[in-house]
This record gives C-alpha cells, sequence and structure tokens, in this order.
C-alpha cells in the first residue's frame, strides 16, 4: 500500500459531492493506478473515498493532488506498473506527483 497526503483540494467538480472529495492535509491510500488518456495524466482511487457511479464521468483523481515520501517514488512506480502495465520513469512521476516535506 502507498500512502499520500492531499497537498491540493481545490477546484472539486460539481458532479463530486463534497462528502467523496479530497481534504488538504488528509493521508489517503492508493488502490489503483492508471493513466488516463488522453491527456496522460497518472490518477488514483483512494481506499479512504469511492468516486461512484454518482460521480460520473469522475473516476480518479489526478496524481498532482498529492505528495509522497520520497523513499515510496520506488514503490509507487512499481505499484502504476503492475495496476496498468505502465512504464513510468522517475523523472515523470516526479513531474506528475510532489515530494512530501518531512520536518
Amino acid at each position: 500500500m502507498i500512502r499520500c497526503a492531499c497537498i491540493n483540494d481545490k477546484e472539486r467538480p460539481n458532479d463530486i459531492p463534497k462528502d467523496k472529495w479530497v481534504k488538504k492535509g488528509q493521508m489517503y491510500t492508493i488502490v489503483f493506478a492508471i493513466v488516463v488518456l488522453p491527456q496522460r495524466e497518472l490518477s488514483f482511487q483512494l481506499e479512504e473515498l469511492d468516486l461512484d457511479e454518482s460521480c460520473a464521468p469522475y473516476e480518479y483523481f489526478l496524481a498532482n493532488r498529492f505528495a509522497f515520501l520520497k523513499d515510496d517514488l520506488y514503490k509507487l512506480q512499481d505499484f502504476i506498473k503492475q495496476c496498468g502495465r505502465v512504464n513510468m520513469s522517475i523523472k515523470e512521476l516526479m513531474s506528475q506527483s510532489n515530494i512530501l516535506k518531512t520536518n
């Protein structure tokens, strides 16, 4: 399991109820990763929030809404490959996500 922190909860689509939307500062668990087309943007399904048919056409949260521990980037890279058989370099992964700043 890969954990991430929400760093951007702005611009919630009207089709997604507030109770199914991410909250800045909250930690989430990624259960599925996919690269959505045609934008080729990394996106996630989360264990804690279910974007069901009532949220259509939205099914995933964009990766750029989250930050990861630097040590988890390689685990995330492997996880993405397992989910969608998509190869994504660490450089490309970092361009679509963020590093979680720790104190």
